[in-house]
């Protein structure tokens, strides 16, 4: 705990991998929200998706011990550290043959509760040299990459503060130890023109350019939209489904609990990283008639009956909810993040520089949940979510669509 205590407080707010309170929600939700206001302003973003080989497993043991001691971390610590990293040896048993025992140099241990600290002080001196380096400008602060762990993505303007990022992450990388991986790492343009080239190199080897890039188990598309992402959700949840139907559909439980059975096993997965959505009306039928699919396989009726979904629902006894619940999600992760100065709230209350285009501006995350909530002002509902109760009470009396 002393040494996690002085470790923490050295971690930038961009990393969201091993920090308390973070997780990928957070990392998601900052990446959609910078897309999504810089297409607002008519701004480019280029992005670099970095993939490192075997990142935990390179680790340099006295760069580690290194760090360390310029964190002031008690001679008594340092040295439980030293013994438990220093002077391994190991060796590689196949069949009855043992191969030569080689001391071991690098490499965070695995299931030590302090590697995660470790790793991250590793990641964070590699990275904290890309703070004077361009990036995107949100009121005020300049935003050049996030992090979850080793999954890093730069950002930047152009193509030429891109390659910039690149580069220093990749001398900064080698100098720790670690190695990116050129065959994996990808960039992505997110603009409203299509066919936006990005030659970007790591060490004189172009880099592929996407269309789409998953990130954290979300699909990033070029065109910063989530229509991509949740029709593959439904589609995983559906396949779910389909591994649980022996159970989903046995006549011999009661409906109730196939109900709770669905939301517990099924829903999670079509609902992951619904904070950072931006749901339009065709998105929103979908994921209705996907709430409606599962009802109707759980009745076992025949896609020749005819059944109204009313019918249907009278019959599970429930109502259409999921709609409201991914709402109520995006309204609690927002209020949460208001309520804290973090980085969130800073990407989604900060000012962004630049003109929105003309004529009708494309629907927003926060029209949809605030329209959801009955507030017609983004700010107005912004300001609401400070006080916890009030908050509380908005969301809970809301009737928009999807209730």
């Amino acid at each position: 705990m002393r040494v996690r205590n002085k470790i923490r407080p050295e971690i930038g707010d961009t990393q969201c991998g091993f920090v308390e309170g973070k997780g990928t929600t957070n990392a998601v939700y900052m990446l959609r929200m910078i897309i999504e206001r810089a297409l607002e302003t008519q701004k480019d973003i280029y992005l670099c998706f970095i993939d490192y080989t075997k990142a935990f497993d390179r680790v340099k043991h006295w760069e580690m011990i290194k760090q360390l001691k310029q964190l002031h971390v008690d001679g008594k610590d340092l040295r439980i550290i030293k013994n438990i990293y220093w002077q391994q040896i190991a060796a590689v048993r196949i069949e009855n043959e043992i191969s030569p025992f080689q001391m071991i140099k690098r490499g965070v241990r695995q299931g030590c509760v302090l590697s995660p600290d470790l790793f991250n002080l590793d990641s964070e001196t590699i990275l904290r040299n890309l703070d004077e380096y361009p990036g995107i400008r949100i009121g005020g602060r300049m935003i050049n990459n996030l992090r979850y762990a080793d999954d890093t993505v730069l950002i930047a303007e152009n193509k030429e503060d891109l390659q910039k990022l690149i580069d220093i992450a990749t001398t900064e990388s080698k100098r720790m130890g670690l190695e990116l991986n050129s065959k994996k790492t990808e960039v992505m343009v997110i603009n409203r023109r299509p066919n936006l080239n990005a030659d970007l190199f790591v060490d004189g080897t172009k880099l592929k350019q996407r269309d789409s890039f998953k990130y954290l188990g979300t699909i990033i598309t070029q065109d910063g939209k989530s229509h991509t992402e949740i029709k593959a959700r439904i589609a995983q949840a559906k396949t779910n489904f389909q591994k649980m139907k022996p159970l989903l559909t046995n006549n011999n439980i009661t409906i109730t609990t196939r109900i709770r059975a669905l939301q517990c096993y099924i829903e999670p997965i079509l609902m992951y990283g619904c904070e950072a959505w931006t749901i339009t009306k065709e998105i929103q039928k979908k994921i209705e008639a996907a709430e409606m699919w599962f009802f109707r396989r759980m009745l076992r009726v025949p896609w020749t009956a005819r059944k109204t979904n009313e019918e249907v629902l009278k019959e599970t006894e429930s109502t259409r909810s999921l709609m409201s619940r991914i709402r109520r999600r995006q309204a609690k992760f927002v209020g949460h993040i208001m309520r804290r100065e973090g980085l969130e709230n800073l990407v989604t209350t900060g000012r962004m520089e630049g003109k929105k285009s003309r004529g009708r501006q494309r629907e927003k995350m926060l029209d949809g949940m605030t329209s959801w909530m009955g507030t017609k002002r983004v700010t107005d509902a912004l300001s609401e979510s400070w006080d916890r109760e009030s908050w509380k009470d908005m969301i809970a009396n809301a009737k928009g669509q999807g209730t």
